[in-house]
């Protein structure tokens, strides 16, 4: 069927409670202007969702709504989704409400490719596109779907400008000591963010938190990042000194360079008048 639709001008497929029970993705042949897939009430489990990443990793993917309500999914399933979307720039809504298979370990997955805190790059590389994620599990964790929703809110204000997305979902979350904590938690990790930030620019990031969370975070970030602060004034005072005694140097050698160049002025005017005298003597 989708390679039947590939040169198509179906936008929108509605296959809602069809019996489908696999799905396969031949990447050559993805339709070129579908944009809304609803597959709700099915059974297409982790190998469907194989197929469905096919249909998302591509480059030129149009798909911006995916419903999945219902659809036999479990943390398999959305592990395999959720890797697809970290290079999609087209999916706008994804929809996985209604699947018993995701439990917390899977709702926390749908966190990471909207705000990843592994590294300050994975951060900046997060999705920007997705402005919507549905997913409902069991003993729902009420902090994740907050984050969750924090992410794709911040991808809604700021849609068409992925970097300001990008520097606002930093500011929001990761230069906030008590989010940062949380969000480092929730996708287990352990690093502290100063570690990766270059001391240089220690000053203008602790600006930004007393802007955007005031006196007290900025207090908790100069605390954790004093050391990166320090380090930063001495190598700025240990490289004025190395300036200072480098100049120092050069004068004494432009210095030295001008009493040679004199001398040697000095050692020719002699020869000249020496061998002027000879001539007069002659």
């Amino acid at each position: 069927m989708f390679r039947a639709l590939r040169d198509s001008p179906i936008k929108h497929l509605n296959c809602d409670n069809c019996g489908i029970e696999a799905i396969q993705i031949d990447s050559n042949c993805s339709p070129k202007h579908l944009t809304t897939l609803r597959l709700n009430d099915n059974s297409i489990n982790a190998e469907g969702c194989r197929g469905l990443a096919k249909l998302l990793q591509g480059r030129d993917s149009t798909i911006t709504e995916i419903h999945l309500h219902n659809s036999n999914i479990d943390n398999e399933g959305v592990a395999i989704l959720v890797d697809a979307l970290q290079n999609n720039t087209s999916l706008k809504m994804i929809d996985l409400s209604g699947n018993g298979g995701i439990s917390k370990e899977g709702q926390k997955l749908c966190l990471k490719p909207v705000n990843d805190v592994s590294s300050i790059n994975a951060a900046l590389q997060s999705n920007n596109s997705l402005k919507c994620i549905r997913v409902e599990v069991l003993q729902s964790d009420e902090e994740i779907e907050i984050y969750i929703g924090m992410a794709t809110s911040t991808n809604r204000n700021y849609e068409g400008d992925p970097e300001v997305a990008d520097r606002a979902k930093m500011i929001q979350s990761q230069l906030h000591s008590a989010k940062r904590e949380e969000l480092a938690r929730l996708q287990g990790v352990h690093q502290s963010l100063y570690s990766e930030i270059n001391p240089l620019h220690l000053p203008e990031v602790l600006s930004l938190i007393g802007r955007h969370h005031g006196q007290g975070e900025l207090y908790v970030a100069l605390k954790s990042s004093i050391a990166g602060v320090v380090s930063t004034v001495n190598r700025k005072q240990c490289l004025q000194q190395q300036r200072a005694y480098h100049k120092a140097k050069l004068e004494a050698i432009e210095a030295e360079i001008a009493a040679i160049e004199a001398a040697d002025g000095d050692v020719a005017q002699v020869a000249s008048e020496s061998r002027s005298s000879k001539r007069r003597r002659a």
